[in-house]
């Protein structure tokens, strides 16, 4: 009987306070995975945490995404020789892109791995959509929101937006369905967005994403997706049957 062959194995950069993303990580890799011819190698998923505790703009809550103790954190997961890091952290939308971008070129420079991240991801995504504007869920401040609004208006992205004004993070995964479900409709009734992102690796939101295309007739994409999507891309693997977490596994 010839041997299975070896794992593909992601590594995530998980913000510590979240409890969302590694839930629904695990459920998105375990639909690609059942997506996947058997003969297939299989992926399998590994986290470690980097300390978040607040999202805002004050000078402690942005020292903590600082690349130095992400990169540690990234130096971690290759013990455990994965394919591909990702940063499950919409942090960038904030700091600008270039912070990401970095991170990215310092894990690779430092590990031999290659590295992405949810914000990234989600801005090549939006490359393939080329939307006239895109709707902006977040749970966070209206600092911060002020700041990734600007962030995409250098990159020629417009976006209409909706905000909880929330800093605690831990907080942030005790929001509804039901609340989510009004933001996205009101950016889609009211607004008219072609494209809607719910932006933060701490929403429980990716497993609505379905649910929202089909009632709404437009694209969303999910930051805690997106990293695992273009993870998968970069490993070339085969998305497009993958059902239950949105179109974006067909692009």
């Amino acid at each position: 009987m010839p041997s299975k062959p070896p794992p593909l194995r992601l590594g995530i950069l998980v913000p510590s306070s979240n409890t969302a993303l590694e839930p629904l990580t695990t459920a998105i890799i375990d639909s690609i995975n059942d997506s996947l011819p058997v003969s297939s190698r299989k992926l399998t998923v590994h986290f470690t945490r980097i300390p978040v505790t607040s999202i805002s703009l004050s000078s402690s809550a942005i020292k903590q995404f600082d690349i130095p103790a992400l990169l540690k954190a990234a130096k971690l997961l290759s013990h455990a020789n994965v394919d591909i890091i990702g940063w499950s952290g919409t942090s960038s939308g904030w700091l600008g892109f270039a912070h990401d971008e970095e991170l990215c070129s310092e894990i690779e420079r430092e590990t031999g791995v290659p590295a992405t991240s949810s914000i990234l991801a989600l801005n090549k995504a939006l490359l393939f959509c080329n939307p006239h504007t895109v709707g902006l869920v977040t749970p966070y401040r209206n600092d911060v929101q002020t700041a990734i609004v600007k962030n995409y208006a250098k990159i020629g992205i417009e976006l209409e937006e909706r905000h909880l004004s929330i800093e605690k993070n831990s907080s942030i995964a005790e929001v509804p369905e039901s609340v989510l479900d009004g933001m996205v409709e009101e950016l889609v009734v009211q607004k008219g967005v072609d494209v809607v992102t719910t932006f933060c690796t701490n929403l429980v939101a990716a497993q609505r994403v379905d649910v929202w295309e089909e009632r709404w007739g437009v694209p969303v994409f999910d930051t805690v997706t997106t990293v695992v999507w273009d993870m998968c891309r970069q490993l070339k693997i085969d998305t497009h049957n993958v059902e239950g977490w949105g179109s974006i596994f067909r692009i």
